[in-house]
């Protein structure tokens, strides 16, 4: 019997018909001698597994694997359109050609599934089948892996694995700082970081197991078959290799990761994901942390976050409690007054607001003012809750800083949407700024350091005692804290009076060129010698110049201006440039008072040390030389504290 005779159309194009269980049966046992697999698939159990519309993703088993939904099902299409189609689909080395053709047994709708392999005999040409095959490889594998790290991509989940029924370990691991590597160290680190994470996992895990990039630096892990308590040692494991872990060329990033992970026995992968995404934000609030649901259950309520709901109506706040309190510890006030109150009491301790806005005496526009002016709204999310939903209000809400809006009637599926992604998305704001400040304090302790070593050595060379440079960096922050209250002319940045102080020690660092025993002469310089040691600004700047890789650094063009004119004079008799007046940088003129008051009160190996008192007149009479009256004014405000913080 020639099989694709089967194949043949009635007059509307649709596939013929057999009318009974014992013909179709019959029929059969006739393609079983041709075809390497038949099956006969009811159309309630296609429906069961696809849906109705055909745009649910077949979930039918595949004649080869078990679990392995097939993609591009053509039997659901033939279903529906009670068409016949064919397809190619492949198996390791082995191509198959799938039929799907529709019939009616005893009035039920059915439809035929047959499948073939193909030999070589059934394709032209010797070499069509490997050209073939090598194709559809490569585009699997182009379809399902990602770029960038060779790990499955979002899409192998999607098709793959989403509506899966497995026992397995389900794991989610988000990188802490992911975000910064690429702020600070660029894409090129990002990518790196992302390499070497992937690389970390693979070395952990076995070949059964699924890694997916997930999200751009969230990875799903998926352990068959893996025993709970194994399962959560892998975790661990895991965790502590990535914080081991060295990014190649960029040996400075440190690795850090957390992790969430349930264990499913049977259930929707897709369910799995889901809880194990909220245990990773567990973690992530305390950072490079490992959370499951035995270390959450042994913790308890009081690892939940807390979340404070504000509305004068009781019942709304027991509908709210109700929808969020298996996730969250609840607290709840009735008005205005009660939520000030308690976030007085709980401050950051609590992770969210939920905000009505009409309320008696104080309404919820009161609150966020009150949140504002105390800066709690910077660190605790507020969504606004109303049936108020006049866009006046809801512009003026957001102005006022809510993150989010949630009209009534309440939907419990959008409330605890929306609660759980504010919460996440603060819980990384502030993870990062945490991050940035820790590094910017590491780098400007790093900087102060550097500076004081520099510092250090130049005072030795110099005979010196050590307490020049930290008495020219004490004074300097005095005159600079003042100068503000005696004049506005002089308008400087944050960062400015940060720097300017640290510069100060850097001051003198041209006298590294200066000859010993000029330097270190314990009488009267000679005319000569003095105009040697007068070029020690010059040098110093001319050091400074020379960084060519650090010369737009705010620190490194404040240090200079220092060392080249801290000896210019307002009266423009100063070195090396005669400048006069405010040609001279106010960071120089600072430094060159702070300079000249420590010098006098410090022993040299030229000179005894003079009183404050006598140093003070001297400055201020002129014979040290001419300074901005300003200057001389700050000077003045300042003659206690440099009594007591000068050494």
């Amino acid at each position: 019997m020639d099989v694709y005779k089967l194949w043949s159309c009635s007059d509307d194009g649709e596939s013929s018909c057999i009318s009974t269980m014992e013909q179709i049966r019959r029929e059969i046992d006739v393609l079983r001698k041709t075809f390497d697999f038949v099956r006969l698939l009811k159309a309630d159990d296609i429906h069961e597994s696809h849906g109705t519309n055909g745009e649910i993703p077949c979930q039918c088993f595949s004649f080869w694997k078990v679990n392995d939904p097939c993609e591009n099902c053509i039997s659901m299409k033939t279903l529906f359109d009670k068409k016949p189609r064919t397809k190619l689909e492949f198996m390791d080395s082995d191509i198959y050609q799938v039929f799907s053709r529709y019939v009616e047994v005893d009035g039920e709708p059915y439809v035929m599934e047959l499948i073939k392999r193909l030999d070589n005999d059934s394709l032209v040409g010797v070499n069509d089948r490997e050209k073939l095959m090598n194709k559809l490889m490569k585009y699997h594998a182009a379809m399902y892996t990602d770029a960038l790290t060779g790990a499955n991509n979002r899409r192998y989940f999607e098709d793959k694995l989403k509506k899966s029924h497995i026992v397995a370990g389900v794991a989610m691991i988000d990188l802490d700082d992911f975000k910064l590597y690429n702020d600070t160290c660029g894409h090129d680190a990002g990518d790196m970081v992302l390499v070497t994470v992937v690389d970390v996992i693979r070395r952990c895990i076995r070949k059964s197991d699924v890694l997916v990039r997930y999200g751009g630096d969230e990875f799903l892990l998926v352990m068959p078959d893996i025993q709970e308590e194994d399962f959560a040692h892998k975790l661990r494991q895991i965790k502590r290799n990535i914080n081991a872990a060295t990014v190649a060329g960029y040996s400075n990033i440190r690795l850090s990761a957390s992790v969430g992970g349930v264990f499913t026995d049977g259930k929707s992968l897709e369910e799995a994901v889901s809880k194990a995404d909220k245990l990773m934000y567990q973690a992530k609030s305390k950072k490079d942390t490992v959370v499951t649901e035995e270390s959450e259950l042994a913790v308890g309520e009081s690892n939940k976050l807390e979340i404070l709901i504000v509305d004068d109506s009781q019942i709304n706040r027991e509908i709210l409690a109700e929808m969020l309190g298996d996730e969250y510890r609840i607290h709840d006030a009735a008005s205005g007054k009660e939520c000030i109150k308690l976030l007085n009491q709980y401050g950051t301790g609590i992770s969210l607001v939920l905000l009505d806005i009409v309320m008696p005496e104080m309404d919820g526009f009161e609150v966020l003012d009150y949140m504002a002016e105390h800066h709690w709204i910077e660190d605790i999310p507020v969504i606004m809750i109303s049936s108020e939903d006049s866009v006046s209000s809801i512009r003026k809400a957001y102005e006022l800083g809510v993150s989010d809006y949630i009209s009534r009637p309440f939907d419990a599926h959008v409330v605890y949407q929306r609660v759980f992604n504010t919460i996440k998305l603060y819980a990384k704001q502030r993870r990062l700024i945490t991050l940035v400040s820790d590094q910017m304090y590491e780098r400007d302790k790093n900087n102060r350091m550097m500076v004081s070593i520099l510092s250090q050595i130049v005072e030795f060379r110099n005979g010196e005692s050590g307490s020049h440079v930290v008495n020219i960096k004490r004074i300097t922050e005095l005159l600079l804290d003042r100068l503000p209250m005696r004049t506005n002319k002089y308008t400087l940045s944050s960062t400015e009076q940060l720097l300017i102080p640290m510069a100060a020690a850097l001051h003198d660092i041209g006298k590294i060129g200066i000859d010993d025993k000029i330097l270190n002469k314990p009488g009267r310089l000679t005319k000569e010698e003095f105009e040697i040691m007068k070029t020690h600004s010059a040098i110093g700047a001319n050091m400074l110049e020379s960084l060519e890789q650090f010369h737009d650094e705010p620190l490194i063009k404040i240090a200079h201006d220092i060392c080249r004119w801290h000896h210019e004079r307002y009266d423009g008799r100063g070195y090396p440039d005669g400048l006069k007046g405010d040609e001279i940088p106010i960071s120089a003129q600072i430094v060159s008072i702070a300079d000249v008051y420590d010098a006098l009160v410090s022993e040299r190996v030229y000179k005894k040390a003079y009183t404050h008192e006598k140093a003070i007149d001297m400055i201020l009479n002129g014979e040290c030389g001419t300074f901005n009256p300003v200057l001389l004014e700050c000077l003045k405000d300042i003659q206690d504290e440099l009594v007591k913080g000068v050494q």
